[in-house]
């Protein structure tokens, strides 16, 4: 196991640590944690290409990390009544539409190549960018009604958005291969 994975796995293993942290109502700990987890994504993605360190484990560890870490901190928000339940549901809902249709794509070709949508990666940065609001104005007692507002907006506009188009990406590639191309 290499220093990205390292990392990687770090952060995956920062999940339940979150989840604790929130709900015990350590707000500011919490997003400083995450912080810290961000940055360790930029950092193991960094080491990783700059050394030509990338690995078959590493490509399917580090987005099961950030996957694992954003669902935990949008549950807990949730359940700690920071954040809206409909939209902890949709954002779990989507990420397993996600997985389930790269899944059972993969279980009927044999093969997955797919990269993250555009759209995929506006709405996990604006997933992140609301997450890291809604800690620090809790954590630290700062007003930020209404940024959150718009960006509970965001999330729910770009993952409706990007679940749709995966859904219609993944009924493509199936229309494809049953087409036999």
């Amino acid at each position: 196991m290499n220093i990205p994975n390292l990392i990687s796995l770090g952060r995956l293993l920062a999940a339940p640590v979150m989840v604790w942290l929130i709900l015990d109502a350590r707000l500011a700990e919490a997003f400083v944690l995450f912080i810290v987890a961000g940055v360790s994504d930029a950092v193991d993605g960094f080491i990783a290409k700059r050394f030509n360190a990338e690995t078959a484990f590493g490509k399917f560890l580090d987005p099961l990390a950030d996957k694992a870490l954003l669902v935990c901190v949008y549950v807990s928000l949730a359940q700690a009544g920071h954040l809206a339940i409909w939209l902890a549901i949709m954002v779990v809902f989507r990420d397993a539409v996600i997985v389930g249709g790269a899944i059972l794509f993969h279980t009927l070709s044999h093969s997955l190549s797919m990269r993250p949508l555009r759209i995929s990666k506006v709405n996990t940065a604006a997933q992140i960018v609301l997450a890291a609001a809604v800690l620090g104005s809790s954590g630290f007692g700062v007003e930020g009604t209404l940024l959150i507002n718009i960006l509970v907006y965001a999330v729910a506009t770009t993952t409706l958005v990007s679940g749709a188009m995966y859904v219609v990406t993944w009924g493509r590639m199936a229309a494809l291969l049953e087409n036999g191309k």
